[in-house]
């Protein structure tokens, strides 16, 4: 028996039609985006738990998160891990600016994919302790479920009544991206008419920390934490670990017509790539983030002299930034000192697996409102990373086409272009 292709369906394009975003620097989308604007840095030192004897003792936290003000149960909250909640509120606000119903009108054509690079390293570290102190018989029952990193998704799915395609996508710090992309590709091939997408992380937790600063990944700029995160700076010295969500809703266009959904822009390109190179370190030419924006390039129909705006990876890492800029001229061309570049984790950090999801919100806003977030913390310039990266104020531009790029561990790498919509 021959397997062929469903053509029931043929490839459509996929609109974004909702928009949600809990941050270090806001607590809901709006908030968000007026203090990126602003040049606001959410960095401080920890306070999720005492960081004394650790190498890096600031992190980017989300401030005064309550789920109870999205409407989820206390007792339900309780259940979840707090990057399932972040994962969950940013989800509810993107599905109420879409102006869809909970539960959603067609569930069975309603998928979901929410990732986390880490998981509930919260709910694991506390059960770690239970296990060591009070023995096996008093770990909590609800552990596994509250832990395994494919749990947003599937928490999501449950509130919103979303019955189709539900993975947890793990890529490390290209996740939030990757659920993106791929359901945007699922939208295209008929799976869905509607998914939710992005990413959520909550990794800012004894182990957590401990583990990127025995990497030597974490800056150690201590006294000043407002000016630790320095992308394409030369005295960078490391990534702030930061947590968050960030959630698109993602509609086949002829249903998001249908139902007269306001469109803020179009998935017009994706990549995806490997490095096939090391662990935790990208090759120095940015040869497979190279591949990746030349495939969501290609995949939009778009020239590179066409771009607009990049939000890049811009991690902070002496490594990162280099890599990053080398592979934008190599993608680009002369077209890449042209183009406008920032890197929003200069204020919100580094947000692992959710970073993609949240950075793909930024980019869409971006087209939107025509207004770039600046890269913060620029003040010494490097030669190897020469490039227009927005320094220090925002700026006011046309955007019709922005590009978000996402690295993690492992090597995994993808690319996410939209585009203004046009009828």
């Amino acid at each position: 028996m021959i397997n062929r292709r469903d053509t029931s369906h043929p490839e459509e394009r996929v609109v974004v039609t909702g928009l949600g975003l809990i941050s270090p620097v806001g607590l809901d989308l709006a908030s968000s985006w007026a203090a990126l604007v602003a040049g606001t840095s959410g960095v401080g030192p920890i306070t999720a738990f005492d960081a004394d004897g650790y190498t890096s003792r600031i992190a980017a936290e989300v401030k005064g998160f309550d789920p109870s003000a999205w409407g989820i149960d206390p007792k339900d909250a309780r259940r979840m891990d707090r990057y399932v909640q972040l994962g969950l509120a940013a989800t509810l606000e993107a599905v109420h600016d879409a102006k869809l119903p909970v539960p959603v009108p067609d569930g069975a054509r309603t998928g979901v994919y929410v990732g986390s690079g880490m998981g509930g390293l919260t709910t694991l570290g506390e059960q770690l302790d239970v296990l060591r102190t009070r023995g096996p018989g008093r770990v909590s029952p609800f552990l596994v479920p509250m832990f395994i990193a494919d749990m947003a998704s599937g928490q999501v799915s449950i509130v919103l009544g979303a019955r189709g395609p539900n993975l947890g996508i793990v890529s490390a710090c290209a996740t939030g991206a990757h659920a993106i992309g791929e359901a945007a590709e699922l939208i295209k091939r008929g799976g869905a008419d509607v998914m939710i997408a992005g990413g959520a992380e909550a990794a800012i937790t004894p182990i957590g920390v401990a583990g990127f600063a025995a990497a030597r990944a974490l800056s150690t700029r201590n006294d000043r934490p407002a000016e630790a995160s320095r992308p394409f700076d030369r005295e960078r010295d490391g990534f702030i670990i930061g947590e968050g969500a960030g959630v698109l809703v993602l509609e086949r266009l002829g249903h998001a017509l249908a139902r007269g959904a306001r469109i803020y822009a179009e998935v017009a390109g994706y990549g995806s790539s490997a490095d096939a190179y090391h662990l935790t370190a990208p090759p120095e030419d940015g040869a497979g983030a190279v591949r990746c924006m030349r495939q969501a390039l290609k995949m939009a129909r778009l020239a590179p002299e066409a771009l607009d705006y990049i939000n890049a990876h811009g991690t902070s890492t002496p490594l990162n930034d280099r890599a990053e800029t080398a592979a934008i001229r190599a993608a680009l061309g002369s077209h890449a000192y042209r183009v406008a570049i920032s890197s929003t984790k200069s204020m919100i950090g580094h947000l692992l697996g959710a970073a993609g999801g949240a950075e793909a919100v930024i980019s869409v806003k971006a087209i939107e409102t025509g207004i770039i977030p600046p890269t913060i913390n620029y003040t010494h310039p490097d030669p190897d990373c020469d490039l227009d990266c927005t320094p220090n104020e925002a700026r006011r531009l046309s955007i019709r086409s922005a590009m978000s790029n996402s690295f993690g561990f492992g090597g995994h790498n993808a690319t996410l272009l939209f585009t203004a919509y046009d009828d």
